[in-house]
């Protein structure tokens, strides 16, 4: 069992153990909460840039494991509201008693916030809308989430889910997948964090109303909201379509977290429409004008600052992207981001060929030159993280072709150069590789060897 999942913060507490409520139902234990400074240290080690969204992101799991937490505390007190005191492993050690409040602060009366002992407190949640452009760093950042946090984690697709009755997914899929994460635990299922990938395909394919029914855009949008509010979604016990005869599980999602993520493009746009002024007239800011829409041909930049009513204006329904209350903007990678992309972080793409050319026996090494072509052809390609491997694969084509052949050859060192990408030139080999024969009568049968 994943340890992230285990509900005894252990791995070995057996289901007589775990604590229950009222009802008799096993309740999800959570493990210590990681503060948010812990989150992002480890979202640094996959991600590179992105500081103000792996921020927000690291606070909206804090709040999220808070929220659960307090949740628990049945009665909820204002003790239970304190903030935990962060430990030297780097979880909760204790909850420090409140202090007294103030009344005023600076000869200023204070807003009086307190509540009654017992006035009843739920704890709202709050989904998070990532807006950037591909290739960014939007998925790789649910991907890293999943493998730091206590709680089941699943990540979906917005472009397969269809309005119910429909060819495609209906939108409990989502919640399937997450129950499949949590394995197989109602609780643990209702406490989870979803991320749904590519929802701006889910956007109005136009403003003007259709002669047909948009099942797969906004017909999703309406299927979703309550969902993404907390309501209690009945599953197929066995995943596929809903089926009336079928057993179906009742998953409550109050307190399941929705983090949707898409590269909205053509929102640069729409934002520089709000932005522009009048260009007609003795005060028409045309200096203005233009600047803005230099900014907005750089779609894949996303330099534009995004507010909610350019997504409604994109194709969303106001009461979809009311239920986002978090929105955070990514943008563009910059070149000097890019070669950190490719040797920096965990599963560095230039780590990963390197160990292909370990396999046989060769190291790889790449100059300054030749990492800076990469960056600078992949940020012209505006494809963003995703382009450097498009490059990589045309550049170490031949390389890899001819690296069986080499390693028995003798080369041990394979040099990639700012010629070998710029150029199409082969790398440089040390040692230079031995001569062959022109007729080797071995060569035919390691070849049928190697094909069996």
């Amino acid at each position: 069992m994943d340890p992230r999942l285990s509900m005894d913060g252990g791995g070995g507490a057996s289901l007589a153990d775990m604590p229950r409520d009222g009802m008799g139902s096993v309740k999800h234990r959570l493990k210590e909460i990681p503060p948010p400074e812990v989150m992002k240290a480890e979202l640094d080690k996959y991600v590179i840039g992105q500081e103000g969204v792996k921020r927000a992101l690291s606070v909206a799991m804090y709040n999220h494991y808070k929220r659960l937490r307090i949740s628990d505390d049945e009665p909820m007190t204002e003790q239970s509201l304190g903030t935990p005191t962060v430990g030297a492993s780097g979880g909760v050690a204790s909850m420090p008693p409140l202090p007294a409040p103030i009344d005023s602060f600076d000869g200023e009366p204070l807003v009086d916030i307190s509540r009654e002992p017992s006035e009843p407190l739920t704890m709202e949640k709050s989904n998070i809308m990532l807006v950037g452009p591909t290739g960014s760093g939007k998925t790789l950042l649910a991907r890293s989430l999943a493998k730091l946090v206590d709680v089941p984690f699943a990540i979906a697709d917005a472009t397969c889910l269809t309005q119910a009755g429909y060819v495609g997914e209906d939108v409990e899929s989502i919640l399937y997948k997450l129950y499949q994460a949590s394995g197989q635990s109602v609780e643990a299922t209702q406490v989870g964090i979803v991320y749904i990938d590519e929802i701006d395909k889910l956007a109005r394919k136009a403003d003007a109303i259709a002669m047909t029914r948009d099942v797969s855009g906004e017909g999703v949008q309406q299927a979703l909201l309550k969902m993404l509010e907390g309501s209690v979604v009945n599953i197929p016990e066995k995943g596929g379509r809903k089926n009336p005869r079928a057993e179906a599980i009742a998953i409550d999602t109050t307190n399941i977290l929705f983090i949707c993520g898409g590269a909205f493009s053509g929102l640069q746009r729409v934002v520089a429409h709000r932005l522009r002024t009048s260009s007609i007239g003795f005060d028409a800011n045309v200096s203005s004008n233009a600047a803005i829409d230099e900014q907005a041909a750089k779609d894949g930049e996303g330099c534009l600052p995004v507010k909610v009513e350019d997504l409604m204006s994109y194709g969303f329904l106001p009461e979809f992207v009311g239920r986002f209350p978090v929105y955070t903007q990514l943008h563009a990678l910059s070149e000097a981001e890019m070669r950190h992309v490719l040797t920096r972080p965990h599963n560095a793409l230039l780590k990963q060929y390197s160990a292909l050319f370990a396999a046989d026996g060769v190291n790889m090494s790449v100059t300054n030159h030749a990492l800076q072509a990469i960056a600078r052809r992949a940020k012209q390609s505006n494809t963003g993280a995703r382009g450097l491997r498009t490059i990589l694969e045309e550049v170490l084509l031949e390389a890899m072709y001819e690296l069986p052949s080499w390693s028995s050859r003798g080369v041990r060192q394979v040099v990639i150069t700012g010629e070998t990408v710029l150029e199409g030139k082969l790398p440089m080999l040390l040692p230079p590789p031995t001569d062959k024969g022109d007729e080797d009568p071995s060569d035919e049968t390691e070849v049928h060897q190697a094909l069996g």
